[in-house]
């Protein structure tokens, strides 16, 4: 080999394992970012953001859309019954786990399906209102075609892996914007931190809501081949922003990144027109492309934590390449958030804080409140619903007519006694 042919080797060498880190940091760092007003819909920043993505549970935000949407035209109410039908039992792997027949209001579901991500409590809002899946489904993309959500296709409630069921970071923030517009009346439903359902509480998966200042929504997702995906927003000073994060590497990192651009945001100030104007969230050209499918990326065996929308706390390891990587991603006090710092490094977000009580939540009709919760409530025994019973009885159970002939016949000395106490298991088998 002669000495040309040696050097022209090397360099064809280099080239290639150039192009192979390339490639390689390319897939590691898929990654789509959007960052807008939500009152105008104007893009403040966007990364990949008409890019097709998967969009796990995010979906649900198009579920609640189109409930609501139900609601306004008079087809159900916030207090119709749906019944957890064998195919919503069936849901995995997020799920509340009520029995085959267990009943929940609409209004119930919907923050059930907001704060534990419920997949059996999404199917059964779409057999309620659509009929079944199919026809949930059918309405769902009706609605994006009229909001101009023109990368989106659904095919089920829930956003388990299904052919075909896409968006974009684009679409998202349109859909976002719709719900905060249409709905306002609705707005508590998307920063939920916190429910009560009998004795046991269940937290969002959302921890920008009790970290971040002026968080108010909305909704996280999370499959193996989108990675871990959340549309967040934020109110500061009557201003409100919507940040988008789709393929971030995990649970901290992707609130992480969400309340870096949202940060980004609100420290613009008055210096925003200095940056190009990138119009607004619809006028973005969408990309026609496949989606990237991260699951090597996310669920591989270099994980020290299963990938799971549970696992929220995992970071990655330090040799993991991972979008926009800075220190502060791989540091133990990523999920905390508290290295965000805008660039005049005033602002820390410290630890969680508990900004309200959890909401409380019930199965069964809306007028027995303090019955359902534990008489439906998953994994609950027996004795503690009679106990509770008996404490808190049913409005139309008949211990008031027995109290009432005791009080009657109080004066008759002996005969009060005998009244009362057949009431008592009847206030038991009638709240059972």
């Amino acid at each position: 080999m002669t000495p040309c042919s040696s050097l022209r080797a090397f360099f064809l060498g280099l080239a290639a394992a150039a192009l192979l880190s390339l490639t390689a940091t390319s897939r590691a760092h898929a990654e789509a970012q959007l960052l807008i007003e939500a009152a105008t819909g104007k893009v403040l920043h966007a990364e990949n953001a008409t890019y097709p993505w998967y969009p796990a549970s995010v979906t649900k935000l198009m579920t609640a859309y189109t409930t609501l949407r139900a609601i306004k035209e008079g087809k159900v109410s916030f207090n119709t019954l749906l019944t957890m039908s064998k195919n919503a039992c069936a849901q995995q792997p997020t799920k509340m786990g009520f029995k085959l027949g267990t009943t929940v209001t609409i209004d119930n579901a919907l923050k059930m399906l907001m704060v534990k991500s419920a997949n059996d409590i999404a199917v059964a809002i779409a057999e309620g209102v659509g009929g079944s899946i199919e026809g949930f489904a059918d309405m769902m993309n009706a609605n994006a075609r009229r909001l101009g959500m023109t990368q989106s296709n659904f095919v089920n409630p829930n956003g388990l892996p299904a052919e075909n069921h896409v968006t974009s970071a684009r679409d998202l923030g349109i859909l976002a914007r719709a719900l905060i517009r249409e709905f306002p009346e609705s707005d508590g439903f998307w920063h939920i931190s916190s429910m009560r359902l009998g004795n046991r509480v269940y937290h969002t998966y959302n921890s920008l809501l009790d970290r971040y200042p002026g968080a108010d929504g909305m909704k996280t997702g999370f499959i193996c081949a989108s990675g871990y995906n959340v549309v967040a927003s934020a109110t500061r000073n009557g201003r409100r922003l919507i940040a988008i994060v789709l393929g971030a590497y995990s649970g901290a990192v992707r609130a992480q990144k969400a309340g870096a651009l949202l940060e980004r945001g609100f420290n613009s100030g008055g210096l925003s027109w200095l940056t190009p104007s990138l119009g607004t969230v619809d006028a973005l050209a969408p990309i026609d492309a496949q989606p990237p499918n991260l699951r090597d990326e996310m669920c591989g065996g270099h994980r020290r934590k299963p990938a799971s929308e549970d696992n929220e706390e995992e970071e990655p390891s330090a040799d993991t390449p991972v979008a926009g990587n800075t220190e502060s991603d791989t540091s133990g006090q990523a999920y905390m958030l508290s290295s965000l710092k805008p660039a005049n490094g005033k602002f820390v977000l410290g630890p969680a804080v508990e900004t309200a009580p959890p909401i409380v939540v019930f199965t069964g009709p809306a007028d027995h409140p303090d019955a359902a919760p534990v008489a439906n409530a998953p994994g609950k025994k027996k004795k503690k619903v009679a106990k509770t019973a008996t404490e808190t009885p049913a409005a139309d159970q008949p211990a008031a007519a027995g109290d009432k002939s005791a009080k009657v016949e109080k004066k008759t000395e002996k005969t009060a006694k005998p009244a009362v106490k057949p009431a008592k298991p009847k206030v038991s088998s009638a709240a059972q």
